[in-house]
């Protein structure tokens, strides 16, 4: 198994208004409004504000988590949307999914792979000729299978890009607002050799996404960024689900994230910067991503063939360590869950300290997802914020 540090570890991985449907009480968990029927559920409201604030004392500012159940919607606030002024979190808040956007990404491919727009055996040389290759590398052995499922062993572009390696506020402000072409960051990725032979292992790189967008180009005759909003956005009605491009800039309301870039050093506000890749650049909301992932398990954007095609997996094992038998479809994880044989599935995201957690059981009707801004340095493991945050999620999905 190619080895995963602790930096690459933390940085992968990771509609209509709701209002009058959600009641949310200041500080406190609530169901959904009265004409709602309470959801039959022994995961309470009490429980669900004890789990929101056991993530916040993880180290991290603010926590909004959100439940949907056949009987109805929860949602629990934790910490505050900003440092400096104490504003409460919202449960509108917008944020950024970070690697959630793959299982967006690979939705649109799979339903051009059911159309016959697209094989998953077809390799990255046929889409695109040439731009896989040196050190190694070969687009004539790497298929759409092996990019979506993270089993090319191609490198992984982060690892070049300054911002990314930013030590001080000034290398942040700096970087922050520079922007890539896509063949830019797959060349980027070409200066290192494989971690292994296409099909031989498994590991996380974000240059598979790049390329898996500059195929659904070629395949669609349209940018990734048009298919993932006529194919998913629209038709969802996810009126908060958002693809910046270049703008560095987040909507209003939305929960600022800090960073201590220089040990002892002050947290800096780290929640403007551009991205605008298919790895992990959309923003949304909890909402919007529930009902994305109810929607995707429900049956409602993938025939069945490639549904099954996205969920046949191999062990993540590098993640195993936060999610019980963590293994890696086609854009989509699963995990088991502490209750017998039930499994949930889920793509988590970050990055500058942007967190988000999600699951949604076998059958789309139990669906959680938690945002959170981490105050954790580089330096310090994450490992237990996510791990609490999977707790959270256990709690929801499981009955006891």
């Amino acid at each position: 198994m190619a080895k995963t540090s602790k930096k690459s570890f933390r940085r992968s991985i990771l509609l209509p208004p709701l209002a009058g449907l959600i009641a949310v009480l200041s500080g406190t968990a609530a169901f959904a409004a009265p004409h709602m029927r309470a959801p039959n559920t022994e995961h309470t409201p009490t429980q669900l504000q004890r789990d929101a604030d056991a993530l916040r004392e993880t180290a991290a500012a603010g926590v909004l988590a959100e439940v949907w159940t056949p009987g109805g919607r929860a949602v629990a606030r934790s910490g505050v949307a900003d440092l400096k002024t104490g504003a409460p979190v919202r449960p509108d808040s917008y944020y950024r999914i970070g690697s959630t956007t793959k299982t967006f990404v690979a939705t649109v491919a799979l339903q051009l792979v059911g159309e016959g727009k697209l094989a998953l055996t077809d390799t990255v040389q046929r889409w695109l000729p040439g731009v896989v290759r040196g050190n190694g590398n070969d687009g004539t052995k790497i298929t759409v299978r092996h990019l979506l499922g993270h089993t090319s062993g191609l490198p992984d572009y982060l690892d070049d890009v300054p911002m990314e390696m930013a030590r001080t506020p000034e290398d942040f402000r700096r970087e922050r607002f520079r922007t890539y072409s896509p063949a830019q960051l797959v060349a980027k990725a070409m200066q290192h050799r494989p971690a292994f032979k296409p099909g031989r292992d498994w590991a996380y790189s974000n240059t598979n996404y790049i390329l898996v967008g500059m195929i659904i180009e070629k395949a669609a005759g349209h940018p990734w960024q048009q298919e993932v909003h006529e194919r998913i956005i629209e038709p969802l009605g996810l009126q908060h689900t958002l693809i910046p491009g270049t703008s560095a800039h987040l909507p209003q309301p939305h929960m600022t994230a800090y960073r201590r870039l220089v040990p002892g050093g002050p947290e800096i506000d780290v929640s403007t910067f551009a991205g605008g890749h298919p790895d992990a650049s959309l923003i949304s909301t909890t909402s919007d991503v529930n009902r994305f992932f109810q929607a995707l398990l429900g049956g409602r954007l993938l025939r069945p063939a490639q549904l099954k095609q996205m969920q046949q997996t191999v062990p993540a094992k590098p993640f195993q360590g936060i999610w019980r038998d963590a293994a890696y479809g086609l854009g989509l994880m699963k995990r088991r869950l502490p209750c017998g044989d039930e499994w949930a599935w889920f793509h988590g995201g970050g990055g500058w300290n942007y967190i988000t957690d999600n699951a949604v059981t076998s059958d789309g009707r139990r669906t959680t997802t938690v945002f959170y801004t981490s105050r954790l340095a580089p330096d310090q493991s994450p490992i237990q914020q996510y791990k609490t945050s999977a707790t959270l999620i256990d709690h929801t999905l499981c009955p006891s």
